[in-house]
């Protein structure tokens, strides 16, 4: 018995000390590491190089915004709110209602970010998303208007990175999507000055003003867009990268496109070597195949929503 005992403690010693090198061989030579891996067709992490992390989708996780959702892609987590405030409609379109996108990375979310020093990448991920929301077509804004040339909405869309661990974008406009179509237009009247003010909850159906809408009413969304990053090494591709991918591999690639299966966007910083065409072309291809996953996600959390 003690003989037995022995030699398994010692099994156990050379297993922790084998994985005690391989993690330190990873640390002094990630890219020989992974290109070890890539090699194989396969990552450390045990995905296909095509393949993107296990994605999950909760819609009105913020009860106090008029609509919200909470999306991980891997570690990666992104919290979108919706809060709409009534507003004057600018001169030149006066039937309309605007947006306004604001992209978010608080300390706790990486090591990387440090308290009082915004990250660099935010306000490019903040235009990204109002660019890509806005040229997708997805949100029609004359629906967003309350009284011609008097009141209409502004949606202020917030979206809060809670833990960054790579594909940033494509997790920010999931979740920015997805609480567009979680987002309930709340009652509004008309009060004795003229003003149009927003119903409270308790008092919907009882109030002795006029209604301007008669019932709350969601957006009926089109053209949804979706995005996808690619890294590039070599002749390999791999999709929806992690952190420590992103920070090895310096080439990559984001496409976007919206649900019709057009080409909204194409999003390639810095990378010392350029991209060919055909490469491209496959991103796009991978592309199509991940926005067919998401849009599965999205409606499958929309039904579970409407059974509740």
């Amino acid at each position: 018995m003690a003989a037995s005992e022995s030699s398994s403690g010692k099994g156990e010693s050379v297993g922790l000390a084998g994985d005690m090198e391989v993690e330190a061989y990873r640390r002094l030579f990630p890219l020989p590491f992974y290109t070890r891996h890539i090699l194989e067709s396969v990552r450390p992490d045990a995905r296909p190089l095509n393949c993107a992390r296990d994605t999950t989708l909760t819609l009105g996780p913020v009860s106090s915004a008029d609509g919200s959702a909470l999306v991980k892609i891997g570690e990666t987590i992104m919290l979108a709110s919706i809060k709409l405030e009534v507003m004057t409609p600018p001169v030149e379109s006066p039937d309309e209602g605007s947006v306004a996108v604001e992209f978010h990375m608080p300390p706790i979310c990486s090591p990387a970010v440090r308290p009082g020093r915004p990250a660099e990448v935010a306000p490019v991920i903040s235009k990204q998303l109002s660019d890509v929301i806005m040229r997708s077509g997805m949100i029609n804004l004359k629906e967003l208007c309350l009284i011609n040339g008097k009141a209409s909405w502004m949606a202020y869309l917030d979206v809060y990175c809670l833990n960054a661990d790579g594909s940033l974008y494509d997790a920010a406009l999931f979740s920015a999507v997805a609480a567009f179509t979680h987002l309930q237009i709340p009652l509004v009247s008309v009060n004795d000055d003229g003003r149009v003010v927003t119903v409270p909850g308790e008092l919907e159906g009882k109030t002795k003003f006029e209604l301007v809408n008669k019932e709350k009413r969601k957006l009926s969304l089109s053209n949804i867009p979706f995005s996808v990053t690619c890294i590039l090494h070599d002749k390999y591709i791999l999709v929806d990268p992690t952190a420590e991918e992103e920070s090895i591999m310096e080439t990559f690639v984001t496409v976007a496109l919206d649900t019709l299966g057009n080409l909204l966007s194409i999003y390639k910083p810095g990378g010392a070597a350029p991209v060919h065409a055909s490469t491209i072309k496959e991103c796009i291809v991978l592309a199509r195949s991940r926005m067919q996953q998401l849009m599965h996600i999205l409606k499958e959390s929309i039904s579970a929503m409407e059974a509740d």
